[in-house]
C-alpha cells in the first residue's frame, strides 16, 4: 500500500475518515492495545447484500482507523445463531420439514439444503464465503458456541445479578401485554429444545439460576450459563459489547431504538457502549425494505452474476446514511462508476485520492485503469449483436481499441461476461423497436447521408458530434426525443449508450443497416 503523509489522512473528508475520528478518544482501545470492530448478521434466512453492506462499510472505517492511528484492528462478524426461529422464510425448499422447528435455536434447524449440519450453519456458511471472496480480514463468532463453551458465562451472571435494572430499561419500551411475560433470560427447555418466551418466576442470584414453567407446565430450574438460556436479542447486544470490549458497531435506521436500549444496558453491565452510526435501510424494487425471509431485493449472488465484486464495493460506499433501491437496474450505473472513479485515482493529488472510493474499496492500494468500454456501451454492443459469443464482441472491441485482448485486459474481459449475462436475463424480453415518426424518418435519413460520407477513422466524438447537430436540426427544442428514437429505433430500447461511441465502436458500416432496417420496419 502506498503510504501518505499522516497530515493526508487528517485531513481526509471521507465519511469513513470521520466514523474512524470517533474512536480517537477511546480508553477501551489504549487499554487494548487494539480497536475492535464488529458486525451482526441474523441468520434466520440467507445472507443478503444488506448483511455484506454492514461488514463492507464495517471494513472501510476500520482501515481508515489503522490509517489515522498505525493502532491495530480487529473485526468480529457475530451470528445470532442461537435465536429461536421464529418463522419460516419464503425462499427456503423443504419448508414443511421447517415449519416443525418453529422455536428451536437456528443451529438445532435441520438444514432445508440438506448440506450442512443445521440451518443456521448453512447460514452462517453462505456469509463466510462470501466474506473471504473479497478476502475480509475477520473472525467469525458463533452465538451457540460463545454461550456453550461459556464464553458469556460471567457476562450472564452480571445480568442476573442485575436483572432488576435491565428490567426497568426494558418495560418502559414493551407494550402492557409483553412487559407482563418479559424476562432478560430466555431459558431453552430441557425437555424439547426450544428456546422460551416465558415469565421468569423467580431469580435465584446465589443459584446462579431462574426458575420458569416449562411447556408442559412443570417449574424447572436451569442455570443461566453454558447454554442453559439465551439473553433476549437486546440484552445479547449489550452483553456482546461487554464481554468483547467492542469499540464500533453500526445498525440500520430501523434499530435506531434498540441501539439506545442496548446502550443503556451496556453501562448497567459495566461496559462502555460502542461508537456508530444508523446507516439508512436498502429497498428492493417497490420500495419497500429489503428482506432475509422475503428473499426480495438481491442476493449477493445474483449481483456477482452481472457485475465484479468492485462495482458492489463501490455502492456500498456512497451515501450509507440514505436510502436506496437495490435492485438489478442500479447494476450498469455502479460498474460504470467504479470504472471511472479508478481512471481518476491516478491523476490526483494524495488528499484526493484518500477520499476517492477505490482507495476504500482497495484497502489504499487500487489496480490500475484499463483504458477499456464503459460497461453501458458493452451492453448495448451485446444488444444490437443478440449473441452470447465473446469472440464475436472481441472482434468489435479490438477493432474499436487496437492492441486489445482478453489476456491484456482481464477486468474488461469479466465485464463481457457480465454484460452477457444481464442482457440474456433482463434487456432481451424486453426489446421493442419503434416505427419512426415522419420526423424521425428525416433524421435518420439525414443520419444515414452524413454516415455515408465517413471513412471509418473518425473518433466516437467526431461521430458524436454530427449526431448531435442532427438533432439540433429536427428536434432543436427537445434533443432528448432525438436520442431516445436512437435507442428506440435502432437498438429496441428506452435508454441507450453515448451514440457517437456506440457507432465507433460497432462499426459505421454496421450501424448503417440499422437505420435501413429501422426505416422499412412496419
Amino acid at each position: 500500500m502506498k503510504k501518505y503523509e499522516n497530515s493526508v489522512y487528517q485531513d481526509a473528508k471521507s465519511w469513513p475518515f470521520e466514523e474512524a475520528r470517533k474512536l480517537l478518544s477511546r480508553k477501551s482501545i489504549r487499554e487494548k492495545k487494539y480497536a475492535l470492530f464488529e458486525t451482526g448478521y441474523g441468520p434466520s434466512g440467507l445472507p443478503h447484500i444488506g448483511t455484506f453492506g454492514e461488514v463492507v462499510r464495517t471494513t472501510y472505517i476500520r482501515h481508515a482507523f489503522e490509517c489515522l492511528t498505525g493502532t491495530k484492528t480487529k473485526l468480529y462478524a457475530f451470528s445470532d445463531d442461537m435465536d429461536g426461529l421464529r418463522k419460516v422464510p419464503d425462499n427456503i425448499p423443504n419448508g414443511e420439514m421447517v415449519a416443525k422447528y418453529i422455536g428451536f435455536p437456528l443451529t438445532k434447524v435441520p438444514d432445508p439444503f440438506g448440506c450442512h449440519q443445521s440451518f443456521g450453519h448453512h447460514n452462517n456458511n453462505k456469509l463466510m464465503e462470501f466474506l473471504d471472496s473479497f478476502n475480509f480480514e475477520y473472525e467469525f463468532k458463533s452465538a451457540t458456541d460463545c454461550y456453550k463453551r461459556g464464553i458469556l458465562n460471567e457476562i450472564l451472571l452480571k445480568a442476573l445479578i442485575h436483572h432488576e435494572e435491565i428490567l426497568e430499561v426494558m418495560l418502559a419500551s414493551l407494550r402492557e401485554e409483553r412487559a407482563a411475560t418479559y424476562s432478560p433470560f430466555l431459558p431453552v427447555s430441557p425437555r424439547t429444545g426450544r428456546v422460551l418466551q416465558v415469565k421468569i418466576e423467580e431469580y435465584k442470584i446465589k443459584n446462579g439460576t431462574v426458575v420458569f414453567k416449562d411447556e408442559n407446565g412443570e417449574l424447572t430450574e436451569l442455570p443461566v450459563i453454558d447454554g442453559n438460556c439465551k439473553l433476549q436479542w437486546k440484552v445479547d447486544w449489550a452483553a456482546r459489547w461487554v464481554a468483547f470490549g467492542v469499540d464500533y458497531e453500526m445498525a440500520g435506521k430501523d434499530l435506531i431504538d434498540s441501539v439506545i436500549l442496548s446502550s443503556k444496558i451496556c453501562k448497567i453491565l459495566g461496559g462502555n457502549p460502542p461508537d456508530g452510526f444508523n446507516y439508512e435501510l436498502f429497498l428492493d424494487e417497490e420500495g419497500k425494505k429489503i428482506s432475509k425471509s422475503k428473499g426480495n431485493g438481491l442476493s449477493v449472488d445474483e449481483w456477482l452474476r452481472y457485475a465484479p465484486p468492485e462495482s458492489l464495493a463501490n455502492f456500498m460506499f456512497a451515501s450509507p446514511r440514505s436510502a436506496k433501491k437495490l435492485y438489478f437496474d442500479v447494476i450498469p450505473r455502479q460498474i460504470d462508476d467504479y470504472a471511472s472513479h479508478l481512471r481518476n485515482f491516478e491523476t490526483q493529488e494524495p488528499v484526493k485520492q484518500v477520499n476517492n472510493p477505490v482507495w476504500h474499496i482497495h484497502k489504499g492500494n487500487p489496480p490500475r485503469s484499463e483504458a477499456a468500454l464503459s460497461f453501458s456501451l458493452l451492453l448495448n454492443l451485446v444488444s444490437v449483436c443478440n449473441t452470447d459469443d465473446d469472440e464475436l464482441l472481441w472482434g468489435f472491441i479490438k477493432k474499436y481499441l487496437g492492441n486489445a485482448s482478453p489476456e491484456a485486459m482481464p477486468f474488461l474481459n469479466k465485464l463481457v461476461h457480465h454484460a452477457i449475462n444481464y442482457y440474456r436475463d433482463f434487456v432481451k424480453s424486453k426489446k421493442c423497436y419503434s416505427i419512426p415518426l415522419e420526423w424521425e424518418r428525416k433524421a435518420l435519413k439525414d443520419l444515414l447521408a452524413e454516415l455515408d460520407k465517413l471513412n471509418g477513422t473518425e473518433s466516437g466524438d467526431e461521430i458524436q458530434s454530427i449526431v448531435f447537430e442532427i438533432g439540433k436540426k429536427h428536434a432543436p427544442a427537445d434533443l432528448k426525443s432525438w436520442f431516445n428514437t436512437l435507442y428506440r429505433s435502432l437498438l429496441g430500447q428506452e435508454d441507450g449508450p453515448r451514440m457517437g461511441s456506440f457507432i465507433a465502436l460497432y462499426g459505421v458500416d454496421n450501424t448503417k443497416k440499422l437505420i435501413e432496417e429501422a426505416l422499412i420496419r412496419k
